[in-house]
This record gives structure tokens, sequence and C-alpha cells, in this order.
């Protein structure tokens, strides 16, 4: 192979969440009730377009956590056998080759052709002058930016907008033809239920968001190669890159922490709630006194710590990758441990109601021993709770995150993210002229996926408060 795979802990805790969602999936649709939950999610405009969101974000996220390191062009060594490169790429890096590769000098703004800030240049006749130098890579093709650009991008989009329209024209007779077969009714009939919005789920709001997704993406596509379509940061990057790459970040805090938090949340609030006695009062002690510690101060020492054993023992890491994945996951790790308390409370006062009603009861009188109990009529009768706090949590982690590494305590800085865009940027908001784009495009990808999630979250819950039938 000309490249060697790399396994870092996120990807394996990442895939192993995929695993367990497609294990859920398939268990869903053989439980009618769990079926028709999802089913009232899909039936509403809002899930649907969340969804759908959501689901392009994790379709990056995916692609960014497939690692590997590149052959190096040498022969080989001594030995004969093949060099790999002590840089890990991922294969959304690969896809986005020329975007990573195509640094400039400094900040540029979307779509130019010059740097940003005025520099002393050599003249051909002779002499210095100060302007705006010419980009490398940025508008290069073109001889008179000002009087070209908005032609030539004009030029290129129409192709896009045709490609786009294939697009969504092949993903709308896909739908119609799934409902089709779901029906067991014709092709027509299903198509024009579906751009009524007449079908079971909600799939003209689904069609929508993709068609709009599809229109950006493929103008992203077709312009990048021509045009830094964000601007370039400080160091000549590719704003549009990072925004992608932070995608991942984003994702493994908000996907991981609920893995390390679940544990301890279902376990002890469901053991307090149904045994009560002194296991309540200790469990009630240890999330109250966890509660009373400053969080920020209590994740910045946690990290701080974490941060010192990994600088002492640099063996444990053959590359930079390695290193900066593994702040990472002590990040959270640590968000996870000290975030599982309000979902133990909740769980806690439900069990307290759950271990009165009638069938509990019976099954106690029966001789059930507890652990049957806790796994057939307790825990069973929480997933609702756990469900909907975990869906509503991911926002606040990943805003967490920005915060976090806002402050300097967040994820390595060699880590992609948006909190560190954003740490890089705010000392450019007080420049004059401003560098506004690495900001802005931070926060536009951040407010997409935030608000995608919480959307998804109020039609989660809705579907599945028992209350609402």
């Amino acid at each position: 192979m000309d490249f060697q795979p790399v396994l870092l802990w996120t990807d394996l805790l990442l895939f192993v969440l995929l695993a367990v969602a497609l294990l859920s999936a398939f268990h869903v649709r053989r439980s009618p009730p769990l079926r028709e939950a999802w089913r009232k999610v899909g039936r509403r405009p809002s899930g649907m377009v969340s969804a759908v969101i959501l689901l392009a974000f994790v379709v990056v996220g995916l692609l960014d956590s497939l690692h590997y390191r590149p052959q190096l062009p040498a022969a080989g060594d001594a030995q004969g056998g093949k060099v790999y490169s002590a840089e890990v790429l991922s294969v959304l890096d690969g896809l986005l080759e020329g975007l990573r590769l195509r640094t400039e000098k400094t900040y540029s703004a979307p779509f130019a052709a010059t740097l940003y800030q005025k520099e002393t240049v050599e003249l051909p006749e002779g002499g210095q002058a100060r302007m705006y130098p010419r980009l490398v890579h940025g508008a290069a093709h073109l001889e008179d930016p000002p009087a070209q650009t908005a032609g030539d991008i004009a030029r290129r989009a129409l192709p896009a907008a045709g490609g786009m329209a294939l697009a969504v024209f092949a993903g709308f007779l896909l739908i119609a033809a799934l409902v089709a077969r779901a029906r067991r009714s014709g092709f027509v009939p299903a198509a024009a239920d579906v751009l009524r919005g007449r079908a079971v789920l909600a799939w003209r709001a689904a069609l929508l968001t993709f068609a709009g997704l599809a229109s950006v993406c493929a103008l992203a596509v077709v312009l990048a190669p021509y045009y830094h379509v964000l601007g370039t940061d400080k160091v000549g990057q590719d704003v549009l890159y990072l925004a992608l790459k932070s995608v991942r970040t984003a994702l493994v805090i908000g996907t991981i922490t609920t893995l390390v938090m679940l544990p301890f949340a279902v376990a002890l609030g469901i053991a307090a709630g149904y045994l009560g006695g002194w296991v309540d009062d200790v469990v009630q002690y240890i999330y109250t006194v966890l509660s009373a510690v400053p969080s920020v101060l209590l994740i910045a020492a946690s990290v701080l710590m974490m941060q010192v054993v990994i600088d002492t023992h640099p063996d444990w890491f053959a590359t930079a990758a390695e290193r900066s994945d593994a702040r990472l996951l002590a990040l959270c790790v640590i968000l996870g441990i000290t975030s599982w308390t309000g979902l133990c409370r909740l769980l806690r006062g439900e069990t307290l109601k759950l271990r009165e009603l009638d069938y509990v009861q019976a099954a106690r009188a029966f001789g059930v021993g507890t652990p049957a109990i806790l796994r057939r009529h307790i825990l069973p009768n929480v997933m609702h709770i756990v469900l909907i706090t975990l869906v509503m949590d991911f926002s606040g982690l990943v805003l967490a995150e920005a915060v976090l590494s806002y402050v300097g305590v967040g994820v390595d800085p060699s880590t992609i993210s948006f909190g560190t865009m954003i740490n890089m940027a705010r000392a450019e908001l007080a420049r004059e002229p401003m560098v506004w784009w690495s900001l802005s495009a931070a926060f536009v990808f951040m407010f997409l996926l935030v608000l995608a999630a919480n959307l998804f979250a109020d039609v989660v819950r809705d579907a599945f408060d028992p209350r609402r039938g």
C-alpha cells in the first residue's frame, strides 16, 4: 500500500458509536413503539431538515476520522522497506489537498486576489512602492481581477448549478421510488405526494434542505480550486479548510463526552432512585458536591494536569497527531465526568416515581430480583429521558469546547477546532481594517451545527414524551 492506516483513540470511539447507532436503528425497526416514535420525528419538517444537516456534518466528521500516513516518495529505507511520513492525514485531507497546500503569506479576504494589508514591493522598473501584493494561488489565473472576478465566478457557477439540479433530481427520484415501494403504489402518485408534502414523512423539507446543501457544496467545489472562498487566516491557511476540519472536533466533543457521562448518570441515577436509603444519600452527596465546584476551574485544573502527564511522557506518542488526540480524548473524559450530574438528577426523580407503580410492586411481590427489575422495568422506561437529554446536551458540549479553547484550556493548539479559530481571530477584530471572515466562518458553521442539534432535540423530545401521546 502507498499509505499506512492509523487508528486514533477518538477514531475508534467514533466508529464504536456509529456501530451502536446502526444496531439501535436495527432494533428500532423491530420495535413497533420505537418505530412509531421515530416516525413522528420524520413527520415534522423541522425534524427532517435538522436530520439532513446533522447527517452532512456527520459525513464530514467520518471522512476526517479515517487517518493514514502517506508513503514518502523515496524508494525505501536501507533494508528496502517502505518509509512513511510522520504526518498523519485523513481522507478529508486528501479530498481537500488543494485547500490544505494552497497557503498564502497572511490574511486575504474571501475571493480576493491580493493580500489584506499593504507591503513594500520591489517594482519591475526599479524602486519600491507600498501596495497590496498579489496572492500566490487566489485568483492567480486572472490578469485583471477587479474586472474579471465577477464574470469568472458566474461562468464557473453555471455548470455547478446544472450539476446541483441533477443531484437534487436524482434525490427526488430516489425518494419517490422509496415512497412508492413502501406504499406498494405507483411511482407517479408517490412523486406527486412528495412534491405536495403529503407523504408519511416530511420528504419535501428534506429535499429542499438537500438542494440548499448541494448548491453550497457545488459552488465550493468549482470555485475553491481558483479562489479562497472564505479567505485565509494569519498564516495564510484557507479558512474553508479550517472550518471543515473543525467539524470532527465538535462531533468528538459532543458524542464521546456523552459516551463517558452515560454510565455514571444511568447507573447512579437509577440506583439512587430505586434503592433509596444510604445509597441515595451517597449519590446525592456526590453530585451535590460536584455541582458546587465551579466547572470551568475544575475542567481547567484537570486539563492542565493531563497536559503535564502528556508532556512528561513523549515516548507514549509516535506522532504529533497521537499527542493531540490524547489531549482531545482527555478533554472528553473530563467533560463527561463533570457533566453527568444533571442527567443523574432526572433519572433519580423518574425512578422514584416508577418504583411505586403497580407493575414494579407486583414484580417485587413475586420475588423478582432487583437486577431483573432494573433491567426489564426501570431502564426501558427511562430511556426516553436519556435520549432526549443526550441530544440536548450535544449542542452545549460543542459550545463548551469553543469557550474552553478560547480561554486556552481546551484542545491542543495544533488541533483545528472552532474554539481555536475564534481564539486566533479575536485579536484581529480590533484592527483597522477588521479581519472578520475567520470569526464569521466559525460562527456560521457552529451556528448551523448547534441549531440543527437543538431543533432535532426539540422534535425528539416531543416524539418520545409519553404525556404527548
